[in-house]
């Protein structure tokens, strides 16, 4: 046993005495390669410059030609703006220009914030008008007694029923303090109003609601990721502790994202301090950052479904995908957007401003979600035959590419075509559902709190008589489908033989206003209803009513009860048989 052991051990210092001897070998063959890959390395940065230079110079000449023998006289503004977003197009979507005009729209993304009135806006598109869509709770319109449905005439001096919503909505805006005279129409009496309204800074509310739901869940709903949020989640969340909540349902459904750093500390409310949420990676130094929890956590322990769809994106997907990689939280609902790439605002000269893209981020499995190759003007989506495999902390596979999949997937009912077109989302529509919710809320000065309210029956009737009577047409998906159908039949030469077929099928398939109303009376009343919650309780009070036909929401309270199903996703077990 002496000898033996010896003699492994001479074994093996001789195994390393070779692997030394081929390692120096290895190592003076690099350093050989990189003495000769360096001017190499040097010529192709010398060419880039060369080429940079060069086009430049052939830019500068075009432009000064133009400037000179152009038919017209050029506006120099207008013309290198134009130039330059032809440049970023090439590059992705998130790559933008901010003239100096336009950088409150970039501080308004970046903060949540701008001086203003505090509502939305719409353009009507039956009176060719831009009406008052929903004032925000507690801000200037509001306050002043603006109401959704007033036609906007007039701004100060300026008449605005020729201008456009983007018109109207810019000088709706200005600094803060600014007073100025608001003149209105008001639907349900004919009569015009004057507002005298004063500006101040708006913080759109990034959390409109967060409330108690049955079998002690909590729920949270975040709309946007801008400075502070991560704050007001985290005041939430012990807000619903302190109400008896034992698990919560974190809602990120149609979350565009925004600050990085926000999504970290979200994270962190939930998951111990130094844990790694987030890294950077660009090409340069500067791009590259790993951002960890820095605080202590509110709770690690308490059951979590964070609910996600197609428009979960961004620092929603790292807060998503963070939770779900560290076997937080459950993720429900379907595949979120795939943006896996980091913006960073950068100055320009005379006050103009570009967002530009620095970086990959990866989440703490080491996977970049990031769902669309933007390479040399072409946009390439990575099929999911070519994404890896990744592991949670636990050890469940995830991959990166294509965004966040849900741990259990759960599809959200579709709408509808024709309540489509009566929300006033087509291009045809006629507004009668937008007229019909002014007319209601002029007639009923108070309503049922949001969990309570409905419409009567009688109030069905009177809408689906008015839709009838308006003449609302829709354009049918099946007949968009069967027109496509026929020409290309007509194109292969099959149409005249199958003719009667084909009139059978479009008599068959043309629509029925009254019958469609009646099929799908539950999702256009359900959107009536919330539309005219809103005016009278604001966002909050249109999500709570929401709430409870949420099949998302439902599912995810339902897992949540059964605690055994929410560890199996979580904790799966593995076996093995060694035989």
């Amino acid at each position: 046993m002496f000898f033996a052991d010896n003699a492994l051990i001479l074994q093996s210092n001789h195994t390393i005495h070779i692997a030394m001897i081929k390692y120096n070998m290895k190592r003076y063959a690099l350093s050989a390669f990189l003495v000769l890959m360096l001017p190499l390395c040097a010529m192709a940065q010398t060419n880039h410059n060369l080429e940079v230079g060069k086009n430049l110079d052939i830019f500068n000449a075009l432009y000064s030609n133009l400037d000179l023998f152009y038919v017209d006289t050029l506006n120099p503004k207008q013309t290198m703006t134009a130039a330059i977003d032809g440049m970023l197009q090439s590059l992705d979507p998130y790559t933008e220009y901010y003239p100096e005009e336009d950088t409150k729209d970039l501080q308004m993304m970046l903060t949540g914030k701008y001086a203003g009135i505090g509502a939305l806006v719409k353009y009507h598109l039956g009176l060719k008008r831009v009406v008052i869509d929903e004032p925000y709770e507690g801000m200037p319109a509001a306050e002043a007694g603006v109401r959704k449905g007033d036609i906007i005439l007039q701004i100060d001096d300026s008449l605005v029923t020729d201008k456009s919503v983007n018109y109207v909505s810019s000088h709706l805006r200005g600094d803060a303090g600014t007073s100025f005279i608001l003149k209105v129409k008001r639907p349900s009496t004919g009569k015009e109003m004057k507002f005298k309204i004063t500006r101040r800074n708006i913080k759109l509310p990034e959390l409109p609601y967060y409330g108690m739901r049955p079998d002690s869940i909590g729920y949270i709903n975040l709309n946007k990721f801008t400075e502070g949020c991560a704050r007001e989640v985290r005041r939430a969340y012990v807000d619903l502790k302190n109400r008896g909540a034992r698990a919560l349902v974190f809602d990120l459904r149609s979350n565009g994202g925004g600050s990085e750093m926000e999504a970290v500390d979200i994270v962190n409310i939930w998951v111990p301090q130094e844990q790694t949420v987030v890294e950077n990676r660009g090409k340069v130094r500067q791009a590259n950052r790993i951002y960890k929890t820095r605080l202590e956590p509110v709770d690690t322990l308490m059951p979590m479904v964070v609910l996600v769809n197609g428009e979960t994106a961004s620092s929603s997907e790292i807060t998503s995908g963070a939770l779900q990689d560290l076997d937080r939280a459950v993720i429900l609902g379907t595949r979120t957007y795939g943006k896996g790439l980091v913006q960073v605002p950068l100055d320009l000269p005379y006050n103009t401003n570009v967002k530009v893209t620095t970086s990959h981020y990866y989440i703490p499995s080491g996977r970049c979600i990031q769902a669309i190759n933007y390479k040399r003007g072409t946009k390439e989506r990575i099929a999911d035959s070519l994404t890896t495999v990744f592991h949670t902390r636990g050890g469940r596979k995830v991959r990166d590419g294509g965004g966040i999949t849900p741990d259990l997937v759960v599809k959200n009912d579709t709408m509808a075509n024709i309540a489509y077109y009566l929300g006033g989302s087509g291009l045809d529509s006629t507004e009668v559902m937008f007229d019909y919710e002014v007319d209601y809320i002029s007639r009923h000065p108070s309503i049922a709190p949001p969990a309570e309210f409905h419409l009567t029956d009688q109030d069905w009737q009177e809408f689906r008589q008015r839709v009838i009577d308006s003449g609302f047409t829709y354009d049918p998906m099946s007949k968009k489908q069967l027109d496509e159908l026929i020409k290309t039949a007509r194109f292969e030469g099959y149409y005249d033989q199958a003719r009667e077929a084909f009139d059978a099928l479009a008599a068959s398939l043309k629509h029925d206003v009254a019958s469609d109303l009646d099929k799908h009376r539950d999702q256009i009343q359900q959107m009536i209803e919330l539309d005219i919650i809103a005016a009278y309780y604001y966002q909050a009070g249109s999500i709570e009513a929401g709430l409870n036909s949420d099949k998302q929401l439902q599912e995810a309270e339902r897992l949540l009860k059964n605690r055994e199903e929410y560890e199996r996703i979580l904790h799966p077990v593995t076996t093995s048989n060694n035989r």
